[in-house]
């Protein structure tokens, strides 16, 4: 064998990587990020975190002993500006902080974001407060998630869920179903708009749809921490 000479490329300083924790049942994130981020030149580097096969308080709340692991599978060559953690719900049961204080123990990333706080700064920059809430989860999660939303300033008090807990029949969940919830919750004159929360379920193709319907803000899980993402690492 011969040892062979090589040069090492430079990294690019305007292409700061971002980093994606995802939970090991989720299907949909990462085809829909890929979408979603085909036009940009910065990598997204992804990492995956122990979750359950049904969506509990308890099952949320048990990856929070698994989050420094997780973040700490990402490669390291380089900080980060952002990392999403991608679970709404386990957001709003462990606490936003607190995600980013477990993310930052073990990987280096000046701001760590999630579907909660995404959607709440999302929110915020529409100017939209009055929220209805379309929820795939059980009502022990969908209760802590919307009291989080009113901590950060969104109310959701027209609220609806498919009341599914296992994860394999939430990415299931059809197009129409989505379409149809959505419309009906959006209709109600109270809510300025809508949020579908899980980042299982698929609501990219749907938000474009309900969006022109309803004449009113369609965000959900995704797409907020999508957004988020990219206004944070372009805040440099």
């Amino acid at each position: 064998m011969s040892y062979l000479p090589y040069i090492l490329d430079e990294d690019d300083p305007n292409a700061t990587p971002m980093g994606l924790i995802v939970l090991q049942t989720d299907e949909t994130i990462e085809p829909e990020f890929s979408a979603h981020f085909s036009d940009i030149t910065c990598p997204i580097y992804v990492s995956r975190i122990p979750s359950g096969e049904s969506v509990t308080t308890n099952s949320l709340s048990e990856m929070k002993m698994a989050l420094p692991a997780a973040a700490d599978l990402l490669p390291k060559a380089r900080p980060y500006r952002v990392i999403g953690y991608g679970c709404t719900s386990a957001s709003s049961v462990i606490g936003s902080d607190q995600v980013e204080r477990l993310v930052q123990s073990t990987c280096n990333v000046a701001v760590v974001t999630n579907p909660l706080r995404a959607a709440s700064a999302n929110a915020a920059h529409l100017g939209v407060a009055r929220f209805a809430l379309l929820s795939p989860y059980i009502e022990e999660v969908n209760e802590p998630l919307r009291r989080a939303f009113a901590e950060n300033g969104v109310s959701m008090d027209v609220f609806g869920s498919f009341g599914e807990a296992e994860e394999s029949k939430v990415v299931r969940i059809s197009r129409q179903s989505v379409v149809d919830a959505a419309l009906k919750l959006g209709a109600d004159s109270q809510v300025e708009a809508v949020f579908i929360s899980c980042t299982n379920l698929r609501t990219f193709d749907v938000i474009p749809e309900v969006q022109e319907r309803l004449r009113k803000p369609v965000l959900s899980s995704n797409q907020s921490l999508a957004w988020h993402m990219r206004q944070l690492n372009s805040a440099k």
